[in-house]
């Protein structure tokens, strides 16, 4: 068995399989394993209070806001989220310190013949290991973010205090369906019985799923753009300024894409309240705007250098509107290291990516990483052209070398992609 961090993440890959890298294999269409792994460790799910938060976008976003609102309201705080970009730990944070290193081993160290006996996905694995740890820390709260879908993710053995559920899009329809309404229809199954919800936005096509749902189980429905439509303000070196009515917030995330995403959070801080928590209005202000650092989030359209702009946006919806955005901004020419992994919407995503840009057409780390020379070929189809590269850490040197001082240069296209470059600029 190993003995140190490195190694025991190598059995963990090794042993058990891992969405990230091999894309659907690793799904597990029930929650057997999750509440046969939550059961041997004591049911710690039940042991903190919590929230549950899912959507195809912006989900990452919205975990860390509640997470760091929550901090600066006094309480401790748990946040469970996923992918990692840099390293495993990322996943398990407690007011934004990551999992230790020590503990992750000593975890796997004492349950292995539970793990090898129950022989897990790497994401269910992680989720009980993110509850034990939780429970046995002692949390006042701790916010879960749904790995995919919601109905059937790991995460949706929790009995939490409020369900949030964000934009709804077009991804992993070959696990949640390919229309807008099935996909709503499995991310509403993380609604509880007489449990409030908030859902971040309307949508004809998802609306009657999420009222159907909410009324089958008695929980209030909350639709947070009824309540607050928050407006762009200025950008300043802190973050971006929201004007929401009479309020200014300034938020700690880059991102036109956040409206959303913030009017969720404060119609869910609003049911906090009604819920009992004490949280004043201090404690959203700091919130919003130290989300990085109480959080740890990262990859949503940050800025790597002064020139270097990246974001994990990698589905139709987050990348038309991610691109609106990088179109706003003042450049004299755009440089795009883009890579993608196999099981997305190559065509549709590539279209809505700028035709005057040049490309830098990168394979993430991933085994499910697309290669680079097919990419180039899809992208050529749709009008776009560049150079194809080794790796993310070449594409991004290349396209450095070609930049002029006036020039911007966009990471992206996989959450891996965004990764691959975070660990070249550590």
């Amino acid at each position: 068995m190993p003995s140190d961090f490195a190694a025991t993440l190598e059995y963990l890959y090794g042993l058990l399989p891992m969405y990230q890298r091999v894309g659907k294999a690793a799904m597990k269409k029930d929650l057997t394993n999750t509440q046969e792994l939550c059961w041997a460790l004591g049911r710690p799910q039940w042991q903190f209070s919590s929230l549950h938060v899912a959507g195809t976008n912006g989900k990452g976003s919205v975990a860390s806001m509640l997470a760091s609102i929550a901090r600066e309201a006094g309480l401790c705080v748990g946040l469970y989220t996923s992918p990692h970009l840099l390293s495993f730990t990322e996943r398990i944070r407690i007011d934004g310190q990551a999992v230790p290193e020590a503990w992750v081993v000593r975890f796997v160290e004492t349950h292995r013949p539970l793990i090898e006996r129950v022989q897990p996905s790497f994401f269910e694995l992680t989720v009980a290991m993110a509850f034990a740890y939780f429970a046995e820390q002692g949390v006042d709260l701790a916010v879960i973010e749904v790995g995919l879908g919601g109905r059937l993710d790991s995460t949706n053995v929790i009995r939490p205090e409020l369900c949030v559920i964000t934009q709804i899009g077009y991804d992993h329809m070959d696990l949640l369906g390919d229309t807008l309404a099935q996909i709503a229809g499995e991310k509403a199954g993380i609604i509880k019985p007489y449990t409030p919800v908030v859902i971040s936005r309307r949508h004809p096509e998802t609306d009657p799923v999420f009222k159907a749902a909410a009324r089958a189980a008695e929980a209030p429905l909350i639709w947070a753009t009824d309540h607050y439509q928050p407006e762009l303000g200025v950008l300043t070196p802190a973050g971006q300024n929201w004007q929401v009515g009479d309020d200014t917030y300034l938020l700690g995330l880059g991102g036109h894409y956040q409206r959303d995403n913030l009017a969720a959070v404060l119609a869910a801080v609003d049911a906090m309240r009604e819920d009992g928590l004490n949280i004043s209005e201090e404690a959203v202000t700091r919130g919003l705007a130290r989300v990085v650092a109480n959080s740890g989030l990262r990859g949503r359209m940050e800025w790597l250098a002064p020139n270097i702009l990246c974001d994990i946006a990698h589905n139709v919806d987050g990348v038309e509107a991610v691109m609106a955005q990088v179109r706003s901004l003042p450049y004299e020419r755009l440089h795009m290291v883009w890579g993608m992994v196999s099981d997305k919407q190559h065509a549709d995503i590539l279209r809505l990516l700028p035709s005057e840009a040049t490309y830098y057409w990168v394979r993430p780390g991933v085994p499910r990483g697309l290669a680079a020379a097919e990419l180039a070929a899809k992208g050529e189809a749709e009008g776009l052209s560049g150079q194809v590269c080794g790796s993310v850490a070449e594409g991004l040197a290349a396209a450095r070398a070609a930049a002029g001082p006036d020039d911007l240069i966009y990471i992206g296209g996989s959450t891996f992609v965004v990764a691959d470059a975070l660990a070249e600029s550590v």
